[in-house]
C-alpha cells in the first residue's frame, strides 16, 4: 500500500511540474475557412470571390495579374479554386479575420490542392509586420488530395511579400500574433503543366491574448 501511495505522488509531483499547455490540451478550433464564391472565373481573383464574411483578401507579387479564380464546368464535380499556371512573376495569396489576431503556437492548414511540377506552402503575416513562408508544403498529386500541414516543428524562412521571393531560416519564430495566413509556390506558372491549384483553405488556431 506505501508502494502504491509513493508511486502515486511521485506521479502528481511529476504532472504538476509540466506546464499547462503540454497536459493534452485540446487541438485548436477552425479559425476560419474559405471555400470562394461559385462565380464566374476571372484574372486576378478580387475580394469579391471570397465567401467567408469578414475574411479579407490580398495578392502580393509581380505575378498577380495571371492569379485566376477557375472552374470547369466539366468533369461535374470541378471546385471553384484559385490557380496560378497563367502567374508571369512569383505570386501570394493572403487572407485576415478583420480585426482579429490568431495564435498559431501549435496550429496548422488544411487545404485541398492538385499541383503539377509545384509545391504549395505556407506563408504568414505576423503582427509586428514580418512574413514567414513554411519549409514543408503539398506538392504534385495526380487529382485533388486533402492536407494537412501542421506547424508543430515547421522550419520558416523569411518572405519578402512584395517580390514573394524566401530569405534565411528563422529559427523559433514567435507565431503567436498572427495576421495573415495564405498560400504561395514561390514560382512562376507555366500553365497546366506547372501550377498551383487550391480549392479551399482551413485555418486552425486561436484567438491571440
Amino acid at each position: 500500500m506505501r508502494t502504491v501511495l509513493l508511486s502515486f505522488l511521485i506521479a502528481m509531483s511529476m504532472t504538476a511540474s509540466v506546464p499547462a499547455q503540454e497536459l493534452h490540451e485540446t487541438p485548436p478550433p477552425v479559425f476560419f475557412r474559405e471555400d470562394w464564391k461559385e462565380i464566374p472565373p476571372v484574372f486576378p481573383i478580387t475580394q469579391e470571390h471570397v465567401i467567408t464574411p469578414g475574411l479579407i483578401l490580398s495578392i502580393h507579387g509581380p505575378g498577380i495579374d495571371g492569379l485566376k479564380k477557375s472552374h470547369h464546368d466539366t468533369p461535374l464535380d470541378d471546385p471553384y479554386y484559385v490557380w496560378s499556371g497563367q502567374c508571369e512573376g512569383n505570386w501570394a495569396v493572403t487572407l485576415k479575420k478583420e480585426g482579429a489576431l490568431i495564435d498559431l503556437t501549435d496550429g496548422s492548414v488544411r487545404w485541398r490542392t492538385k499541383n503539377f511540377d509545384r509545391v504549395t506552402f505556407v506563408i504568414l503575416g505576423l503582427a509586428d509586420g514580418s512574413w514567414l513562408v513554411s519549409q514543408r508544403g503539398s506538392g504534385e498529386t495526380p487529382d485533388w488530395h486533402d492536407f494537412t500541414i501542421d506547424f508543430k516543428g515547421m522550419r520558416w524562412r523569411t518572405l519578402d511579400i512584395d517580390s514573394v521571393i524566401a530569405g534565411d531560416v528563422v529559427e523559433k519564430p514567435d507565431l503567436s500574433k498572427v495576421v495573415s495566413v495564405g498560400f504561395t509556390d514561390l514560382e512562376t506558372g507555366g500553365m497546366s503543366n506547372a501550377c498551383t491549384r487550391l480549392d479551399y483553405i482551413e485555418v486552425y488556431g486561436r484567438s491571440a491574448k
